[in-house]
């Protein structure tokens, strides 16, 4: 039988004690997974940029990301089965890819979890407006009112892992309703187009210079940010009972039910919507706003902000976490500045200095904000950096797969050849997604923005990496790790 302190005894296989508290259910780590992706963040975020770049057939767009997005959930549902601790693909790659790697793997992997905690601050920002306003959102209100919602979801993390919880079910609650429940009466009640409108643009090649495809890539570029955060569940390994079993069922149960969330949500908007003409010529700012007010009245709109703002909190505080521990595992093997004081653990067992700091540094972000609409941009930040992250986690699998210095038999989760497939799809779509991704597109940035705003991300990313390695070059965080036990390199059994 597996217990608390068989999974401690694990742990400490890794070189590791077990400080943080070992409480965590199966749901529990489901319902972080999930609040995580949150279909209700990823989809309503990405729905008017994918009107206004493929018109109603933008949903095709999240159906390709959502089946390349699968392929590499199962990637890391297999690590995840054999590596049960915080840190999640830091502790991969450094063990299969080596120590330099991984820090660089770390490295980026935290700047980018940062920019996807300021990217929901932001997109929730407009929902609190919406919540006590009509009338229009100034950019430093904007910013404001995102600075309040990180100071929300750190307070409710300090509090510690049991509150969270409680919000994260909360979250579920309301993403149930905004989603699953809307969708579904908006597709039986509210439908005013026929299914053949999923197949037309209705004009919106124009926002790409007239090519379908283009656009097409564009919106399938910003549709990759409705499915990242599945990889929260592993944050929480070393707080989770039963981890080599409980993480990879909840990842991909998670992911799997977001992804079927998503798309219902996506569809019954795209059928509901009375005029999808002006989504496509951006005179609807919010369609899934539009679709649920001109369905149900206009009673409906302050109860549907408030249950969205819920979710939308749901998932900040969940960000906030797998932060928190993602900063903790860097700084506990000494990988950063000032690593004795960001590894603390208080008095609840939480990382609360590491919550502290990377809520700073998130807050920080929200100064993009001020030059006007930053939605675009922060989705191609925060989506960018993921996507360089898994691919990196995708080859290096890979490779030490091939090479025989992984055995994914040894986890729990053993898909036996059929995970080499996977994985081999895994990487060709990351290299696709990945590019597209970063392909620098003037519609993406601020309106009448400069080539340095049109190549933000590719430029962004390019200093972050050229940092590390400068860093690892002078201060060699990796020899920290010599004597180490947890950085043996890993044996096929």
């Amino acid at each position: 039988m597996n217990d608390s302190r068989t999974d401690a005894g694990e742990l400490a296989e890794y070189g590791y004690q077990q400080e943080l508290k070992r409480t965590l259910s199966p749901w529990a780590v489901f319902a972080i997974g999930f609040a995580t992706i949150s279909p209700v963040v990823g989809i309503y975020a990405v729905v008017q940029l994918g009107f206004v770049f493929a018109g109603p057939a933008w949903i095709w767009a999240v159906v390709v990301a959502a089946l390349g997005q699968l392929l590499v959930a199962t990637v890391y549902a297999e690590l995840s089965s054999q590596f049960p601790m915080t840190g999640g693909v830091y502790q991969w790659v450094r063990r299969l890819g080596g120590p330099r790697l991984g820090w660089l793997t770390g490295w980026i992997y935290l700047a980018s979890a940062i920019a996807s905690l300021t990217t929901v601050a932001y997109l929730g920002a407009s929902w609190l407006h919406m919540l006590f306003s009509d009338g229009a959102l100034s950019p430093a209100t904007h910013v404001l009112l995102g600075v309040v919602f990180i100071a929300v979801a750190l307070g409710i993390n300090l509090l510690g892992v049991n509150p969270v919880k409680h919000f994260l079910n909360a979250g579920i609650i309301a993403e149930g309703v905004a989603s699953i429940a809307i969708s579904v009466i908006l597709l039986v009640f509210v439908r005013n187009n026929g299914f053949g409108i999923l197949f037309e643009s209705l004009g919106a090649e124009d926002a790409s210079g007239g090519s379908v495809l283009a656009g097409f890539l564009t919106c399938l570029a910003v549709a990759g940010w409705a499915f990242l955060g599945f990889d929260a569940t592993t944050q929480v390994a070393e707080e989770t009972e039963r981890p080599r079993r409980s993480v990879p069922r909840a990842l991909l149960r998670a992911y799997l039910f977001v992804a079927f969330t998503v798309l219902l949500t996506g569809v019954a908007v795209t059928l509901s919507l009375r005029r999808p003409g002006d989504a496509v010529a951006g005179e609807t700012a919010d369609p899934v706003f539009a679709a649920v007010t001109e369905g149900l009245g206009d009673w409906s709109a302050k109860p549907f902000v408030l249950v969205v703002l819920i979710a939308f909190i749901a998932c900040a505080i969940s960000i906030q976490t797998y932060i928190g521990r993602a900063v903790f595992a860097f700084a506990r093997d000494r990988q950063l500045p000032f690593s004795r004081t960001l590894a603390t653990v208080g008095a609840r067992r939480i990382p609360y200095v590491s919550l502290i700091v990377t809520a700073v540094l998130a807050a920080l972000g929200l100064l993009l904000g001020l030059n006007g609409n930053a939605a675009a941009t922060l989705i191609s930040f925060g989506s960018g950096g993921f996507y360089f992250i898994f691919l990196t986690v995708a080859v290096v699998a890979l490779t030490a797969r091939l090479k025989g210095r992984w055995n994914p038999a040894a986890g729990q989760l053993r898909l036996g050849r059929t995970g080499l497939v996977i994985n081999v799809l895994a990487v060709v779509w990351l290299l696709f997604e990945a590019v597209n991704i970063a392909w620098p597109r003037a519609e993406l940035a601020p309106a009448g923005g400069s080539w340095v705003q049109v190549w933000a991300v590719v430029l962004v990313f390019s200093v972050l990496f050229a940092i590390g390695l400068v860093y690892v070059a002078v201060a060699k965080p990796h020899t920290e790790l010599a004597g180490n036990p947890a950085q043996e390199e890993v044996k096929v059994p």
